[in-house]
């Protein structure tokens, strides 16, 4: 890429910035690396919508690294439920405990890297962003820019490719604007290529066929598990458990249920809900059961919003609730 259309994307960046609440405008100073890194980790396989009002409540109850890193496991899980991969949560907890404890984030991308939950890519973000540093972070945006621009297909190109694009003393302007351009204006699908400020040195333009790259990925089919959640009523209130710490939905709160498997389950089901995991699909069948089971909670039907329940057992109690006046008649 030229200087000069390096010049005119981060002008373009300066004209049509995101304005998110995690941001600084350009040129301004940089925004506080708790607040790049908390929305980094939250914009991991979410978008911008979902997260940004999460964000806002987020940093309304813990406006610092270490009111966050003194908050209690259960109420920060809590405050996640919806936002899925709840993984991220858990690491959210143990990286502000640990920079809490160091006094300060690491200003590179090396010190970064080793907190947890902290990949190469949010590493180089928040290098770039919120602290200056002459690091290039490579999202799907990002990626997809640089593939079209250069009509490149292997990942590894595309990577050096937006290293040597990266200005020195602009990184994170820049990695902003890259990110801004993919989302809304080189889009994956009917991308407006009429208003891209690299359409005229564009390679996938060129050829006639910008939807081509970077090349799609090979659609793996997930296997298909089974589970079953009881569902333990009494005088208004449901029986809820927590999951175990380590696992899918780790440390959530959840409706009972024994681990789930392979095979289809049994039993007179009141409600059953599919939910599609990374890595597999989920038939969650909801079974009637009279006696608590394990360690929990009775939560007030009418507060079972507040429970931090996550989408799938969110989803499950739902469709009971629907299903209750058939059940009745």
């Amino acid at each position: 890429m030229s200087a000069n259309a390096g010049t005119r994307l981060l002008q373009h960046y300066v004209d049509n910035f995101r304005r998110l609440p995690w941001r600084s405008p350009p040129g301004s100073r940089a925004p506080e690396p708790y607040r790049v890194w908390l929305s980094e980790v939250m914009l991991q396989q979410t978008t911008v919508a979902a997260v940004t009002p999460r964000f806002l409540r987020f940093v309304e109850r813990w406006p610092t690294v270490e009111a966050l890193a003194a908050a209690p496991d259960a109420d920060v899980l809590q405050e996640w439920a919806g936002l899925g991969y709840y993984a991220r949560a858990r690491n959210l907890i143990a990286c502000a405990r640990l920079v809490a404890e160091r006094g300060e984030f690491p200003p590179d991308e090396a010190g970064l890297s080793q907190l947890p939950g902290i990949g190469a890519y949010t590493a180089a973000a928040i290098a770039a962003i919120a602290f200056g540093a002459d690091s290039t972070p490579v999202d799907t945006n990002v990626e997809r820019v640089v593939a079209r621009l250069h009509g490149l297909e292997d990942k590894t190109t595309i990577r050096a490719a937006a290293e040597a694009m990266t200005p020195a003393g602009r990184a994170g302007d820049f990695a902003q604007a890259m990110m801004d351009l993919g989302a809304t204006v080189c889009r994956p699908r009917a991308p407006s290529c009429g208003e891209c400020p690299l359409a005229a040195e564009c390679r996938a333009l060129a050829l006639g066929k910008p939807e081509a790259f970077p090349p799609p990925k090979a659609r793996k089919v997930r296997p298909q598990r089974f589970g079953i959640a009881w569902w333990i009523e009494r005088d208004g209130y449901i029986w809820l458990v927590r999951r175990p710490a380590k696992g899918m939905l780790g440390g959530m709160a959840a409706l009972p249920g024994p681990e789930w498997q392979d095979s289809p389950v049994d039993g007179a089901a009141i409600a059953t809900v599919r939910h599609v995991f990374t890595h597999f699909a989920l038939d969650l069948t909801v079974i009637p059961a009279a006696d608590p089971q394990g360690e929990g909670w009775w939560q007030p039907i009418e507060r079972l919003a507040q429970a931090g329940l996550p989408t799938l057992y969110r989803r499950a109690a739902e469709a009971v609730l629907r299903e209750r006046p058939a059940l009745a008649a």
